[in-house]
């Protein structure tokens, strides 16, 4: 092909290892660029720790610049049209014409409950929320600690537990980590639409989170719809007609298409973009969407009746960038590609105490998803803090011994990871 350009939009998880993946692949004459709005990336897998005060903000925030090959022309502003007939993007600025386009907005969060601090309302799926709800949880007296899952999907289905579990854990210590829980003054309650944690994993893995929650004295109640809130009674009402009565409302905020996705024409009932499971191309030649923007059905699951959809996580988007960017690269190149994106993943699910399980398999096996559980241990836990180090670590030479640690790490432990 003559001289291409690939425009990729968005610099979360997908955009930046599509991006980097890119410029390994293909020649110098292939122009890339990136369109992201926001000029610091802070690596979200890290929210957690800044709730219960194991990170500040900054460190686990870095230029975007620093984290992609300088090869990449980034242009920061803000992608308000798609045009996948003409194939042009407008910005706030420009237009910019593409020969492949990858999409990697992410999903927005509703900002409805989002700035009801006053009331007790808080989240950890923002950096400012995580970095409030630490102060929240320094200055807390006590109570009744809830934790909600307002709507289906969510990014990070682990998030909510492992939310649980820190807290709980937090709290603990804060209170002088007395031997016998009564002593403590809060309870901890974690409610979810979902039958149990992580349903795409399968009941062996649920049954072990459910646990673990069980053995810290954390409250687990499923299939639990919101209805409404309360603000001045601090009271949850849920579709059921239950109610409770709150002191610190952690909300998981509904998660929704960014607004450009919506109006593209490419989304579809579900108000996410479908796409080839195999090979993440939209309905559109050459235009890919990866990461949470997507969704992707994965049928005859643990009830074949009730088709699932694949989850919103970090290691997806990651390794559907890599994906794309060889797919791309082949056709670029007037190369076949056999490259498929085989729903390989994991998760490194923190439990407080600086423990973490660990969970690993295939998403797309047959009947069900094959995945293999690890035992709690610290191994996992630093296993994360490796990642959060590689992730940040600018392009370059301290990255790549970070990226060769975490993968013997892998070999080590028996682990396929493909950065």
């Amino acid at each position: 092909m003559d001289k291409v350009k690939v425009v990729i939009l968005g610099g979360g998880v997908g955009g930046i290892v599509t991006a980097n993946h890119l410029t390994k692949l293909l020649p110098k004459k292939t122009e890339i660029v990136l369109i992201e709005k926001n000029k610091d990336h802070s690596l979200a897998a890290s929210y957690l720790w800044v709730m219960v005060n194991k990170r500040k903000p900054y460190q686990i925030t870095s230029s975007l610049r620093e984290l992609i090959n300088k090869r990449v022309n980034i242009l920061f502003g803000e992608a308000k049209q798609i045009d996948v007939e003409n194939k042009i993007i407008t910005t706030e600025t420009s237009k910019i014409n593409f020969d492949f386009l990858v999409i990697a907005l992410g999903a927005n969060l509703d900002k409805t409950h989002l700035d009801k601090q006053q009331f007790g309302i808080h989240n950890f799926f923002t950096l400012d929320g995580a970095s409030k709800l630490n102060d929240e949880l320094q200055n807390f007296k006590g109570g009744n600690v809830s934790i909600i899952v307002s709507s289906l999907p969510y990014k990070c289905p682990g998030a909510p537990y492992e939310g649980a579990m820190l807290i709980n854990d937090f709290l603990k210590k804060k209170n002088g980590n007395p031997s016998l829980r009564e002593k403590n003054n809060f309870t901890v309650n974690l409610y979810s639409p979902e039958p149990q944690p992580l349903p795409v994993a399968g009941p062996e893995l649920g049954n072990s989170v459910k646990e673990i929650l069980t053995k810290k004295g954390i409250g687990f109640y499923p299939q639990t719809q919101l209805a409404s809130i309360n603000y001045s009674e601090r009271k949850v009402e849920f579709a059921s007609g239950n109610s409770i009565n709150y002191d610190l409302l952690v909300l998981i905020p509904p998660h929704k298409a960014p607004e450009i996705i919506t109006e593209s024409g490419l989304i579809d009932e579900s108000g996410w973009i479908p796409v080839n499971r195999d090979t993440l191309e939209t309905k559109y030649e050459n235009v890919f969407a990866i990461g949470d923007v997507t969704s992707i059905t994965i049928p005859g699951r643990w009830q074949p009746d009730k088709p699932m959809k694949l989850s919103k996580a970090g290691v997806f988007a990651h390794s559907q960038a890599i994906t794309v960017s060889e797919i791309i690269a082949a056709k670029i190149s007037g190369k076949e590609s056999n490259e498929i994106f085989c729903a390989d993943g994991f998760c490194m699910l923190e439990a407080g105490e600086d423990l973490a399980g660990f969970a690993y398999g295939d998403f797309y096996a047959s009947p069900h998803p094959d995945i293999k559980i690890k035992q709690l241990g610290k191994i996992w836990h630093l296993g994360k803090v490796l990642f959060e180090k590689w992730w940040l670590a600018p392009v370059g030479l301290i990255k790549s011994i970070y990226k060769n640690m975490l993968i013997l790490g892998g070999k080590m432990f028996g682990i396929p990871i493909k950065l």
